[in-house]
């Protein structure tokens, strides 16, 4: 696929079929995802994979907004950063977190990104516990790591409405000599 295409192609998608995405896909998104660039090459991201419908739809109630279509998904990749290998570990599996996505598109799966940094479980105790707590009860998230987000990923024959108008010239800052 050109990337052009792959760009236009990826967007946000949260209803799935219950068709299972197979293990050769999955691998060859960890494969893409793991060459993702990262701050002084620290390769400090870290990807869960949870293909067990049960704690997919168990994790769908990691937030009472936002994370619900999790449930209907056949495959969530939770993306980690080590805190210990990079002070920029966001950024760097924020830029893993967007690979899968457009890996996901390259093997004809939808996704949706879900956040989980530093967002509560429930929106009106926003100083209770956190997505990534609630998270931790049942994933085996790894001492030092951090989950950003989750990607829900699987096929799909929902097709998203048009990316709405945008003045994309007032987003850009030219600096012309």
């Amino acid at each position: 696929m050109e990337f052009k295409e792959l760009i236009a192609k990826r967007r946000s998608v949260r209803k799935f079929s219950d068709r299972p995405v197979p293990r050769e896909v999955v691998d060859r998104i960890l494969a893409e995802a793991l060459t993702a660039p990262s701050a002084r090459n620290t390769r400090s991201t870290r990807l869960m994979v949870v293909d067990d419908p049960a704690l997919v739809a168990r994790m769908a109630d990691m937030r009472d907004y936002g994370s619900g279509f999790l449930t209907g998904a056949p495959l969530a990749i939770v993306v980690l950063g080590d805190t210990s290998s990079s002070d920029l570990w966001r950024e760097n599996a924020a830029i893993a977190a967007t690979v899968v996505q457009l890996a996901c598109v390259d093997e004809g799966l939808a996704s949706c990104w879900v956040h989980v940094n530093g967002r509560p479980r429930r929106k009106d105790a926003p100083d209770g516990e956190t997505a990534a707590d609630y998270l931790r009860t049942f994933l085996p998230v790894p001492e030092g790591c951090e989950p950003l987000c989750a990607i829900a990923a699987g096929y799909s024959d929902f097709t998203p409405a048009p990316l709405p108008a945008a003045d994309d010239e007032a987003r850009i800052i030219r600096l012309n000599k």
